[in-house]
């Protein structure tokens, strides 16, 4: 009998496990860490969003729905997202709710994608999206954003990499890890490439609503989709879910926004794997875009006081750290201690029992830095920066 190994299809051999993951791996069961290192809110989701997916238990709404989704879930979303974005979907054929954003994902580049189409994204970033593509039969495209540049991704490195193979632009504002947010002059010019080449724009807008502006952060900051654009909303495919905003992780729901004829393709493989995102999870998810935003707002506000704590403490260490516009993490530089970020994140584990994530788990781009995350409750975040120092002095 041939070896089962040889019998996995080769583009699913050649996709490495997640980086985070497996380096989590060696904190699981160990109650003497503290972790600054899976992106997940410590906030248990709002009592009157879980009570939503209570009561529809309790009303006995345990079926199939619509493949596309509720359609009362359908219509909130199409009036959030034009307060949110600026941007209209009619609900009927433009948006599709999925089990995440990581099928959403998987389904707009399965939809788009022939064998060899290349899409473009930028690195460091989420770690799924080169295997997303891989797994599309796609070819993924990295451009190497710089820390010396705050992580912003150039108009004319994108421009760069376009060839005849090019089927599609994957964006991620505010990014993870590096927290970054696209200056809108250079969100034009990309928009502007994205018309001259006739290319798809995927852009995942998970962390939009945490945003942190003016100069002590505590402000809701601006954003802007690159799917308000002129020119834009027929050309992409947005992005967004519950899992950040409103602490829904294990909710697992999604949305896209497209054009009606990607929505219908993305739906009709939807159809045939998922079928539909739970109920339960639909019917919590209408009552956090009716009545959740005081509480997404007081969540913003405790991440960017955590924000400010880690900006503070980096600071006082002498580790180069760019204060992130949005999403709830900072991306350290430590190059100078002559440590790759794995060994940095290794002996830190092992020495203060501090978890964070190694820069290169998301992409060659990141290596020299490494990711800590503040949707971790303040006090244990103090305690980390204490222990961080301590470290740092003795690389020093």
């Amino acid at each position: 009998m041939k070896p089962l190994q040889d019998r996995i299809a080769h583009h699913v051999r050649s996709i490495p496990r997640s980086g985070i993951r497996d380096f989590f791996e060696l904190v699981v069961g160990r109650d003497d860490v503290i972790s600054l290192g899976v992106g997940e809110p410590d906030f248990s989701t709002p009592w009157h969003i879980r009570e939503a997916a209570i009561y529809s238990l309790e009303k006995g709404q345990t079926s199939y729905t619509s493949n596309l989704g509720l359609l009362s879930l359908r219509q909130e979303i199409a009036h959030y997202v034009k307060g949110l974005f600026k941007v209209s979907y009619n609900p009927a054929n433009e948006i599709l709710v999925t089990v995440g954003v990581s099928e959403a994902l998987d389904l707009v580049f399965r939809a788009l994608l022939n064998p060899g189409d290349e899409v473009i994204y930028h690195e460091p970033c989420y770690v799924s999206y080169n295997p997303s593509v891989v797994l599309a039969y796609g070819v993924a495209v990295p451009i190497q954003t710089r820390v010396e540049d705050n992580f912003v991704l150039r108009a004319e490195d994108v421009e760069a990499a376009i060839t005849d193979k090019t089927r599609a632009i994957l964006l991620n504002f505010p990014t993870n890890p590096t927290g970054a947010v696209e200056p809108l002059e250079e969100l034009e010019k990309i928009a502007a490439l994205a018309i001259r080449y006739d290319l798809i724009v995927v852009s995942d807008e998970i962390y939009c609503e945490l945003l942190y502006g003016g100069e002590d952060g505590m402000s809701p900051g601006h954003h802007t989709s690159i799917a308000s654009l002129p020119g834009m909303k027929e050309r992409t495919v947005l992005l967004h879910g519950f899992s950040k905003a409103f602490a829904m992780t294990g909710f697992r729901l999604g949305y896209s926004c497209a054009p009606a004829v990607l929505t219908e393709a993305m739906m009709k493989i939807h159809q045939y794997s998922m079928l539909c995102a739970s109920i339960m999870s639909q019917q919590a998810a209408i009552e956090a875009l009716r009545n959740g935003a005081p509480e997404v707002e007081r969540m913003r506000r405790a991440y960017a006081q955590r924000r400010n704590l880690m900006l503070k403490r980096f600071a006082e260490m002498g580790l180069p750290c760019f204060a992130p516009g949005g999403a709830f993490y900072m991306f350290p530089d430590v190059r100078k201690f002559g440590l790759s970020s794995k060994e940095f994140a290794l002996r830190l584990l092992q020495e203060e029992n501090v978890a964070i994530v190694p820069g290169d788990a998301f992409g060659s781009a990141g290596e020299g830095c490494v990711r800590a995350c503040y949707a971790t409750a303040y006090d244990k975040i103090e305690i980390a920066m204490d222990r961080l120092a301590a470290f740092v002095g003795r690389l020093s």
